[in-house]
């Protein structure tokens, strides 16, 4: 079976990027697929994680997405050519590949990819909840931003209704989404599960994610500095990449200088987790929280906000994990220190932990991937299509 996977670009250490390099190696390795990853922004530059040697690169040398968020005449006269051109490229290499399966990352191939006759099954992947995006239920004050934000996100809603299937995360999300009548949940595979686990004696709390307003950090370090004042030897370590700046001034600001440290990115983060006693998810929202899981395979205990959409689904909580109302500072606080307090509940839960995780192996979820190529090509050859 020949499948494409599509997404921008492979050569920074977010989720996604890694989750679709998982299960590209794992279907090329253990399944026998042939796999592609089709990007677009590539521009030479090496993937941030390994890709097995059987999986193959095209990049299409198109770049649309800048580092600079603001606005400008040149960035909006450009757009509509950089469009064309990467529509033309991407449907090109379809119709010469002629691929079995097409999986969308849901960016702007979206807008043309079901109408691409290169006679391949699209399947899109949602990372995120639909509050992320503009065809959720958006809060905008502003009247014009809101009408176009709900046409966008009509048009959103419009398109994914042509895909074969939309895959979502969780059973929580599915419920987002009562228009669409083609949704699939297959969850995000463990991307480690190491023999080492954490033995939760270190002092010592740990946060993982981009440094950005969803993951909450600025609330996290709120959370914090209650925690601080009562257990001062404890120490919380953030690992990501993003903007710190607002955030090391939050740090400054509450005098955590010598107890909250944001650090970079790194690839051996099963080794931090393991030095680390409990996880925190702050995030405002989530698409699953694959970070949680990670923790929870090393033996460690998560506490978490009930955000939408995922740690309801990963944490059952009081038996492997906390759960806490999302954006509830003081509670997220307690919750912290209750598993500060209680070393042999934290300890029983990181064993619980590790145990129940255990649904989300790789050999696992990839079945349900199996099960769902199959099904769409037994249609598709049922069709007649």
């Amino acid at each position: 079976m020949k499948i494409f996977y599509y997404l921008p670009s492979l050569y920074t250490s977010g989720g996604l990027e890694r989750i679709i390099m998982l299960k590209a190696n794992y279907f090329a390795d253990y399944l026998g697929y042939d796999i592609t990853i089709l990007t677009s922004e590539q521009r030479g530059r090496p993937p941030y994680y390994k890709l097995s040697g059987k999986v193959k690169l095209i990049d299409l040398g198109v770049v649309i997405d800048t580092k600079s968020k603001r606005f400008s005449l040149n960035k909006l006269i450009s757009y509509p050519f950089k469009y064309s051109i990467f529509k033309r490229r991407f449907s090109a290499v379809l119709y010469k590949n002629r691929p079995d399966i097409v999986i969308s990352t849901l960016r702007r191939e979206l807008n043309f990819i079901c109408s691409v006759r290169d006679g391949s099954i699209k399947i899109g992947e949602f990372h995120v909840t639909r509050y992320a995006y503009h065809a959720g239920s958006v809060r905008e004050k502003n009247y014009i931003l809101k009408v176009i934000k709900k046409y966008w996100g009509s048009h959103f809603v419009s398109k994914l209704k042509k895909l074969s299937r939309l895959v979502l995360l969780t059973e929580e999300e599915v419920l987002n989404w009562p228009e669409l009548s083609n949704t699939v949940v297959i969850p995000n595979p463990l991307s480690l599960f190491p023999e080492k686990v954490s033995t939760c004696d270190n002092k010592q709390v740990i946060a993982v994610g981009r440094y950005s307003y969803q993951k909450g950090f600025d609330l996290l370090i709120d959370a914090w500095t209650i925690v601080h004042s009562r257990y001062p030897d404890w120490i919380l370590k953030i690992y990501g990449e993003g903007e710190k700046e607002p955030l090391l001034q939050q740090i400054t600001d509450n005098n955590l200088g010598g107890s909250c440290f944001l650090e970079n990115p790194v690839k051996n983060i099963d080794e931090k987790y393991t030095e680390s006693s409990i996880f925190v998810l702050s995030s405002r929202f989530e698409g699953f929280g694959m970070v949680i899981a990670e923790a929870m395979a090393c033996g460690v205990p998560p506490v978490s906000f009930a955000c939408p959409c995922g740690p309801k689904d990963i944490i059952k909580d009081g038996t492997d994990g906390l759960l806490v109302r999302p954006d509830d500072i003081p509670g997220l606080a307690d919750k912290i220190c209750f598993l500060i307090e209680n070393k042999e509940i934290r300890k029983q839960m990181g064993k619980n932990a590790r145990k129940n995780i255990e649904r989300l192996k790789f050999e696992n979820v990839a079945h349900r991937w199996e099960r769902l190529f199959n099904e769409l090509k037994k249609e598709q050859k049922n069709s007649g299509t």
